[in-house]
């Protein structure tokens, strides 16, 4: 029997996960200088991080001989939150944490609910686990939580929800959600991604926070990579029970997150004034996409992330167009979305440069 033969059959039936196409990788195939290249396909803070997380990531060089001691990102996490850290875990990037959820939890013979069009990470955390998917149909690109009240079976574990919606950007509301978890049965887990939760705009935000204590079934996961800036460096946590973070604690690999992420975070989070800035910019750069696509006369889903997922005929031959003038964006295809692609905001000129370039790419 060959070695493939002989691997686990879930993870056969895993979809690689697909990150956005680097930038020196498309310089290599199109021979285009890199900083000619605008890349607006992986989410990331185009305005780079907080000058206070650089200062103290490049004090924290002069300790890397030392293994990484998290207990202070940690206490500062409890202390900007109000929690016990004895209820955080941290991870490698919130994806870390989303799989360290699932393998508490979820096994063969389990299943884990979640909604089409959804981050791609669930599929793969619930398949790695060896649990059954249980993909439930989307209501206008978001979550139908009905639906995915509906689907929970006696074997669920985990239903995975994410607000905002990635790749589609969508929100739901406070009441919503609220209802959703009052329902759940409470020996589900309910794991809330918040990646994006920063760029919601104020008018819309709600405490989810203040849900840990009546649910006591509730993981709520959120990042740094996101508007801190500081995807490159890996590290997410979540706020739950101390039974659970005390269960994902004892999996959870020793030292996963560095000294530099570590350093840089709790820097990070004392930086109010570059967060809100970056909030702002973002704001403002949603809607000057959304001016440019509304002349060129495409479709987009409203969004409440730093993302715009956008609607074009033959949009695989526009993404290849796109690349071929150094415009990288996100096609989504393996999310079940062949005619759309996801555009990260920008900064206010490669917002433009992405216009000019999908004018003549659909021209």
């Amino acid at each position: 029997m060959a070695i493939y033969d002989r691997s686990l059959p879930n993870v056969r039936a895993i979809s690689p996960y697909q990150p956005g196409k680097p930038i020196t990788q498309l310089a290599r195939e199109m021979n285009i200088p890199v900083e000619k290249i605008v890349k607006l396909a992986s989410n990331e803070n185009p305005f780079g991080m907080s000058p206070k997380a650089r200062a103290a990531i490049e004090a924290a060089c002069d300790s890397l001989e030392r293994y990484p001691d998290d207990f202070e990102l940690k206490e500062a996490l409890a202390a900007r939150l109000g929690f016990g850290v004895d209820r955080i875990v941290l991870g490698n990037g919130s994806n870390d944490v989303l799989d360290i959820a699932a393998r508490v939890f979820l096994a063969q013979g389990h299943s884990a609910v979640f909604s089409r069009h959804a981050f791609a990470v669930y599929p793969l955390a619930t398949l790695s686990a060896g649990a059954d998917p249980i993909v439930v149909p989307a209501r206008d690109y978001g979550h139908d939580l009905d639906a995915m009240l509906a689907a929970i079976r006696p074997d669920t574990r985990i239903v995975w929800i994410a607000n905002p919606n990635n790749p589609t950007g969508t929100f739901l509301p406070e009441t919503l959600l609220e209802n959703f978890l009052g329902h759940v049965p409470e020996d589900v887990v309910v794991v809330l991604d918040e990646a994006y939760n920063d760029y919601i705009p104020p008018a819309d935000r709600f405490n989810t926070l203040g849900w840990l204590e009546r649910f006591p079934n509730l993981v709520i996961t959120r990042t740094f990579s996101k508007i801190y800036g500081m995807a490159g460096l890996r590290v997410g946590y979540a706020l739950t029970s101390s039974v659970i973070a005390d269960l994902m604690n004892r999996i959870r690999q020793p030292f996963n997150c560095n000294n530099l992420a570590l350093a840089g975070a709790i820097a990070a989070l004392d930086d109010a004034d570059f967060i809100e800035r970056s909030r702002v910019l973002n704001a403002a750069g949603m809607e000057q996409l959304k001016h440019g696509l509304e002349k060129l006369g495409i479709q987009y889903i409203p969004s409440y992330g730093n993302f715009i997922t956008i609607r074009v005929g033959g949009a695989a031959a526009v993404n290849g167009r796109l690349l071929k003038q150094g415009v990288i964006v996100r096609p989504l295809a393996g999310y079940d979305m062949p005619e759309w692609l996801r555009v990260t905001v920008g900064t206010e000129r490669e917002n433009g440069l992405f216009i000019e370039a999908l004018e003549k790419a659909i021209g």
